[in-house]
């Protein structure tokens, strides 16, 4: 194509092999990413006789129902130990890389993809999980896929894609103490909507996002999934270079230099056209916090219940029964809302970056309620402890468990009750989705800190200051 180019058109060009009559294109995907969640593909690739196309760009993980206590059981209960020793098992027979219960390195993929350094600039990354756009934090082309889907790329190494419709949202100024990305998330999903940026790849621009380190960047392509789009991402820079540096699986000696020099590229021109561009003030952001069944039910941690009786009939049944689900009384203020337990986790904040500024929240504080820390990887959590954060979580009542996406989907074990309240660092707080009836709030890792020491949901600002 001529004229200024998206990112997007980019990653787009350099992968499209072949693109149909109605607009499908099959990519070439450098990085297909599985969990044990693909045992149907593999079971399909036995049933035709095929094998895995490249076993070298194939990478298994343990995560979705990885145990974080009593991990040398290997599971939960038996159906899940028969998973994981399926993932481990086809893994083996292919001959493709495996991060299993027991590997030092195990942890949630769209944590140890990047921690690891498999996640790099221009690369198409696929895998059978929604999340998978975190990745685009890296200047990538990064989506989640179906199971079908991932039994042709294990056959192909090849996707059919639709090329989405190019967003571009720019954050412009600096963000207030206790601000983080997880609140320019949620406010722009509140804002837009949870069908506002559907059909869309989104490129996240401006100084504010340039300001931030790639956790942070992490976090901000990953939730945007919950705003509809297909996925995020965001151009790589010297941060980008910098975090991957000396990674094991990314380009080394010579190598390096080249790879930096090509990455730099990887750009939207000055002059690209985009479908459609929104700007957010990031100055004016306050700690967000999440109050329906819905992430865009979201407002600051100053705002009250939303009262149905003062919205259009249409929108007033949806916030009555979100309301009634999650047992908010209109008109209340947020702040004070009673929390039962917390927890902080999640391949959204599970970074050594979210642990840290939980604990300067929780250091020398005890909480009110019960909770759990699960690492986003066991690299993390080794870190952690050598930098002493596990003492400061289980000096304050909280649990120090393993690595795995734990209570964010609650496959594991690791549930929120029927009727309780969870201040989560997680993505999701649909019905059920920590567990049957649990009643979930989304927020930063601060404000999941902060709700864990005071019992309530709470403006962690006051608990910071003379802390950062």
């Amino acid at each position: 194509m001529s004229g200024p180019k998206t990112l997007l058109d980019r990653l787009w060009a350099a992968h499209a092999i072949h693109t149909r009559a109605d607009g499908a294109a099959l990519l070439w995907v450098d990085r297909h990413l599985v969990h044990e969640g693909s045992h149907h593909a593999f079971r399909k690739l036995g049933e035709r006789g095929l094998g895995v196309a490249e076993p070298a760009l194939t990478t298994a993980v343990v995560d979705h129902y990885a145990p974080t206590r009593a991990r040398m059981d290997g599971g939960a209960s038996d159906d899940i130990r028969r998973m994981i020793a399926t993932l481990e098992k086809n893994a083996e027979r292919h001959g493709i890389r495996c991060f299993g219960l027991r590997d030092a390195r195990q942890g949630i993929v769209h944590v140890i993809g990047p921690e690891q350094g498999l996640t790099l600039p221009g690369c198409v990354i696929v895998c059978g999980d929604s999340h998978t756009s975190t990745h685009g934090a890296f200047g990538a082309f990064a989506f989640g896929i179906g199971a079908t889907e991932v039994a042709h790329v294990l056959a192909t190494q090849t996707v059919w894609q639709v090329k989405p419709k190019a967003m571009r949202i720019r954050f412009e100024g600096a963000l207030g103490p206790g601000v983080g990305a997880k609140d320019m998330a949620l406010g722009w999903i509140a804002q837009l909507g949870a069908d506002g940026a559907r059909g869309h790849a989104i490129e996240y621009a401006g100084p504010t996002v340039a300001a931030l380190s790639m956790e942070g960047r992490m976090t901000l392509c990953n939730l945007s999934i919950e705003g509809g789009a297909r996925l995020g991402m965001i151009a790589p820079d010297t941060v980008t270079f910098d975090y991957l540096k000396g990674r094991p699986f990314a380009p080394q000696d010579t190598g390096w230099e080249r790879a930096v020099e090509s990455w730099r590229a990887l750009r939207s021109d000055e002059g690209a056209s985009f479908d459609r561009e929104v700007t957010i003030d990031a100055s004016g952001i306050a700690p967000v916090v999440t109050w329906g069944t819905s992430p865009e039910d979201a407002l600051p941690i100053t705002s009250t219940v939303p009262d149905p009786a003062a919205l259009t009939e249409s929108k007033a049944a949806a916030v009555r029964d979100a309301l009634d689900y999650m047992g908010l009384a209109p008109g209340r203020p947020l702040d004070g809302t009673p929390v039962d337990r917390v927890f902080i986790g999640s391949c959204t904040n599970a970074r050594i970056e979210d642990l840290r500024a939980a604990a300067a929240v929780m250091a020398g504080r005890r909480a009110k309620v019960p909770g759990l820390v699960s690492p986003g990887s066991m690299m993390v959590k080794a870190q952690a402890e050598q930098e002493g954060l596990d003492r400061v979580f289980t000096e304050a009542g909280l649990q120090w468990v393993g690595a795995g996406c734990s209570m964010c989907v609650g496959m594991n074990g690791d549930l929120v009750a029927p009727g309780e309240r969870c201040a989560s660092t997680t993505n999701r707080n649909f019905r059920g989705r920590q567990g049957p009836g649990a009643r979930t709030h989304l927020m930063s890792p601060a404000m999941v800190a902060a709700a864990a020491v005071t019992g309530t949901l709470t403006d962690v600002r006051p608990l910071l200051k003379g802390r950062i």
